[in-house]
């Protein structure tokens, strides 16, 4: 009996904590350094979410281990709503490319919402003599295992789109890695690799001063930003749709009126005008959806960069 009481009292107390939320600042931890897209989005949208929900929203970034430092701190945080999480689907390659980690992706963590799609763009130095897909891969078969892509390192997202390219297509082309965007980006620019898969924030720049070719997008549709650049179904290559995606995640267990709390927060601010129209800038397009929705795409992402590591042969890391 003294334990059905105090079981009662822990669901009761449980409940109206839920009901009052928040009641202190949020704490939005950023898996990457300041200054990044990540970090810039997250301080976009903190001031409107702080308005809607009453409460400072504090950000706070604590980048390393290719996001696994802040996943696992949001994992071991208390399941209040207090301390949640904002990433890229990097969160969904984790699991299949460490050999060990600190969290369970897949149970330890609670979807709230997609904020958002990123579209990735398959980019050339302007010297290939290849202005499109088709020409690309023409080069590619015609040159087996001479041509090479850059990426932004060993089993990070633009890595892995490459890998599906080459397993959608057949083509047989050398991976050259690289500590970050901003070495990937120097080293096409520098003509030093042939071409590469990357977030568009990151490669608009490049594209509209013509340092760089833009062959297609990997998305469902182009993006309104460029709107010229076909996807890479329109480019030739069937079945080939994969977005990048930002997303915000609480601690598992947290209560579902928090959730919603925190779901209702993030999309009311998503569709304030002055913050929307700054996210094409940034390579995304916003989204809001519910955790259900989100849920279901991370399950989805999360087997889909499994197949696509086991099938590239991509040693796990330490």
């Amino acid at each position: 009996m003294t334990l059905l009481i105090a079981t009662l009292l822990a669901l009761g107390a449980s409940s109206a904590s839920a009901q009052d939320y928040p009641v202190k600042p949020v704490r939005m931890v950023v898996p990457f350094a300041a200054g990044g897209v990540v970090d810039s989005t997250a301080r976009l949208l903190a001031p409107k979410m702080s308005e809607l929900l009453t409460q400072p929203v504090i950000i706070d970034n604590r980048p390393g281990a290719g996001g696994n430092i802040a996943a696992d701190l949001v994992a071991k945080s208390a399941a209040d709503g207090y301390t949640i999480l904002i990433t890229t689907h990097g969160h969904a390659i984790s699991p299949a490319l460490y050999k060990t980690l600190p969290f369970n992706a897949a149970r330890d963590f609670a979807p709230i919402t997609q904020i958002a799609s990123s579209f990735l763009v398959l980019v050339s130095k302007p010297q290939l003599p290849a202005h499109s897909v088709q020409e690309l891969l023409a080069l590619a078969r015609a040159k087996p295992g001479q041509l090479n892509f850059g990426s932004t390192g060993l089993g990070a997202p633009p890595h892995l789109v490459a890998e599906l390219f080459k397993q959608k297509t057949g083509i047989d082309v050398v991976h050259v890695p690289y500590k970050g965007d901003a070495p990937m980006y120097q080293a096409l620019l520098a003509g030093e690799v042939d071409f590469a898969f990357g977030p568009l924030g990151n490669a608009i720049q490049h594209i509209r001063s013509g340092k760089l070719r833009a062959l297609a997008m990997t998305g469902a549709r182009r993006s309104a930003a460029i709107a010229e650049v076909p996807t890479m179904a329109e480019a030739g290559v069937p079945d080939f749709e994969l977005t990048g995606w930002l997303g915000v995640f609480a601690p598992a267990g947290t209560p579902r009126p928090v959730i919603e709390r925190l779901q209702a927060a993030i999309s009311g601010t998503i569709s304030t005008g002055n913050v929307r129209e700054r996210f094409p800038a940034l390579g995304y397009e916003p989204v809001g959806s519910t955790p259900e929705e989100f849920g279901a795409r991370f399950r989805q992402d999360l087997a889909l960069y499994a197949r696509v590591i086991r099938e590239a042969h991509i040693p796990l890391q330490d």
